[in-house]
């Protein structure tokens, strides 16, 4: 199928746009660029605040949303994408306040240390023990404790793929679902259909993943550890039910599918949809692509079912 038209008036401007090669920009730049071209949501939450909490001698911030009602509620937390080197909670701001409306839960979004500053594990490290911490602190924040998925997008979606199993491995919280939205969680195939599809022209480029890569891990090995990808894992099972969301036109689109499989596989009930006109971090463009929005209103919607079945 074609592209969704507002997001091929999205790439045709983007692609035009001149941009400095990747090996001339650091990540502090690219950064500065990100939040230049932030745009506040529109969406209106009950309430949002920022907390820091302390985990193992490091101070971490937290941003809390809360929806209409009086809870305790069900609870999402939230990584954000970004390639573990970009991203914030201020860029995915949005999207969790659409989340937290639509699934009538509190979205706690984790604002996790970035590469290269801090190299693998210590995304991976933030990731569990934020999730940790938001399990003992529940009844302070308002959240059911019974009721705690995870949840997160690109690199994000490998984070709450990994904290899952963590949770399994470390006997930590119980996570009652996963929320994978176009994961990076490595591939099965060493040369994915995917990338050869969509290496470059879509938004997502190869070329940029690599970048991510180099900055995010300390060395080639670390690219078959299975905490960076987690389909590699050779025992999936037990693992918390899960949501997974992959675009047509993205190199990404084959791990999410893969990892899909491989739960089904190891006994893990999956919802998988992938949307065939759609690029990857199309979520992020909800506010104007309606099609985005149904993404997070379906998905919302099988979170909410999640919840209630509980």
């Amino acid at each position: 199928m074609p592209l969704d038209p507002h997001i091929q008036i999205f790439l045709n401007q983007y692609n035009e746009m001149p941009r400095p090669a990747l090996e001339d920009v650091t990540p502090p730049q690219l950064r500065e660029m990100e939040k230049m071209s932030l745009t506040p949501s529109k969406e209106v939450v009950k309430k949002v605040y920022n907390e820091e909490i302390e985990l193992n001698e490091r101070m971490l911030t937290i941003r809390v949303y809360e929806p209409e009602g009086t809870g305790p509620f069900p609870a999402l937390v939230y990584y954000h994408g970004g390639g573990w080197v970009l991203g914030s909670l201020d860029t995915h701001d949005s999207i969790c306040r659409s989340y937290a409306n639509e699934a009538n839960c509190i979205v706690v979004s984790v604002d996790y240390r970035l590469a290269p500053e801090d190299k693998f594990p210590a995304a991976v490290n933030d990731a569990y023990d934020a999730l940790d911490w938001i399990s003992a602190h529940a009844s302070q924040l308002n959240i059911n404790s019974n009721k705690i998925a995870v949840g997160g997008d690109s690199a994000g979606g490998n984070l709450a793929a990994v904290v899952s199993i963590l949770a399994k491995e470390r006997q930590g919280p119980s996570i009652v679902h996963q929320l994978l939205i176009y994961p990076s969680v490595g591939f099965k195939n060493q040369h994915p259909a995917s990338m050869k599809e969509n290496g470059e022209g879509y938004f997502l480029s190869k070329d940029l993943m690599d970048w991510f890569r180099l900055h995010y891990l300390n060395n080639k090995e670390e690219e078959q550890h299975p905490y960076n990808a987690p389909v590699l894992l050779e025992d999936l099972s037990s693992l918390p039910s899960a949501t997974i969301i992959t675009a047509q036109y993205d190199p990404l689109r084959d791990s999410g599918k893969d990892y899909a499989d491989a739960l089904k596989n190891h006994g893990v009930p999956v919802t998988y949809e992938n949307y065939e006109t759609m690029i990857h971090g199309f979520l992020g463009f909800h506010e104007f692509v309606p099609l985005a929005q149904q993404a997070i209103n379906k998905s919302a919607a099988q979170l909410r079912q999640v919840f209630d079945s509980i």
